[in-house]
């Protein structure tokens, strides 16, 4: 067989990533579990645990370069997107980043949301499915960039939820536009509003997610999620089956959850399991249909994304300036602004500055 010289078609050829956004290639298996000789999925890995796989403007960059590598290469079947270690898939931005070199700078943040809406875009338009191996929280950014993959297979230790409101910010960098498609407006006003966070099981109850598997070994077994009910459907009339447990239930499974230790081998065959069945398929014909699929995706995204970018921008001078302060700032146990002296400060007719910023900051003590 003759060898086709091809183009290249990288946008930086043989770029060198950061250590903080892993870039490989492994092999996929065939239905009777044989390595498909010659063909890969791209494995694009944010590599920050110690800060739950939070993007820096470095990462962000890295993430771009990567969804549009994988989406060159030939021999590249789909795209697992996932995070380092067991805690975390993402949590958004990077807050330290956040608070001490973007708050209150508008511009630079705009420059910035330019980035990540690229990011977006790059997830959205890669020419190969793109699966979100869900190993831990997906929270704010990490929820939205998840929700822009084809697929989500998650650990059902994961939580999934926003945190803008609670932090200064709106999740507007795809959860407002995403969230109505998967789970309707309701739930999407609890979560992105409210800041609720639901878990793996109620995650795929609603419709948000593709698949959870248990994650939690006790005693040589993997168990489903303590921490969850999963053993019923209604209770008093109220949908309680995905709902965190409470009282001595909660005190119970959290003895339950310290006895065992996290295992994602299930996660990683569910994940290859999705890949096999991309392999079995027709590439033209899979192309054709993700890009129909996310068509509606991208009617929202497309139509908002600019006009998001320039309102987060501008808040980087008041709430965001605020709130990832006090994130960043905080004691540990108490990492949110004075919510409520704020509204009263604001009611009386305060007017933003440093002089009300440091005064709803959280204090020591």
């Amino acid at each position: 067989m003759s060898h086709f010289s091809f183009v290249d078609h990288d946008l930086v050829p043989e770029h060198r990533f950061d250590d903080r956004v892993r870039f490989e290639r492994r092999p996929v298996r065939t239905p009777d579990g044989a390595v498909a000789e010659g063909l890969y999925a791209a494995w694009i890995t944010l590599d920050n645990p110690a800060q739950h796989n939070s993007y820096t403007t470095r990462m962000v960059k890295d993430v771009i370069l990567a969804f549009r590598a994988a989406s060159n290469m030939r021999d590249v079947v789909a795209v697992v997107f996932t995070g380092a270690g067991d805690k975390a898939f993402c949590t958004g931005g990077n807050t330290k980043e956040y608070a001490e070199y973007y708050a209150g700078r508008p511009g630079e943040y705009a420059q910035y949301m330019r980035l990540f809406n690229d990011m977006v875009s790059a997830i959205l338009t890669c020419d190969k499915p793109v699966i979100c191996r869900v190993n831990g929280m997906r929270i704010a950014g990490g929820q939205e960039i998840g929700m822009a993959c084809d697929l989500t297979i998650a650990s059902d230790l994961a939580r999934f939820g926003q945190a803008g409101p609670k932090h200064g910010s709106a999740p507007d960098g795809g959860s407002t536009d995403f969230l109505p498609l998967f789970v309707g407006i309701e739930h999407s006003m609890t979560s992105g509003a409210l800041c609720v966070a639901w878990s793996a099981h109620k995650a795929h109850r609603l419709g948000l997610i593709t698949e959870h598997v248990p994650a939690l070994r006790v005693d040589g077994e993997l168990v489903p999620n303590p921490m969850v009910v999963t053993d019923r459907w209604i209770e008093r009339g109220r949908i309680v089956f995905g709902e965190d447990r409470t009282g001595e239930e909660r005190e119970a499974a959290k003895a339950l959850l310290a006895r065992g230790e996290v295992d994602l081998s299930a996660l990683d065959a569910a994940v290859d399991r999705a890949l096999t069945g991309f392999l079995m398929t027709m590439p033209s014909c899979v192309e054709k249909t993700l890009g129909s699929l996310r068509k509606h995706k991208l009617e929202h995204w497309d139509r908002n994304r600019e006009s998001n970018r320039a309102w987060l921008a501008l808040n980087m001078m008041t709430e965001a300036r605020a709130g990832f302060r006090a994130f960043n700032e905080g004691p540990r146990e108490r990492r949110e602004p004075d919510f409520v002296g704020l509204r009263r400060r604001l009611a009386r007719g305060e007017t933003w500055g440093p002089e009300l910023i440091e005064a709803i900051l959280p204090k020591e003590g």
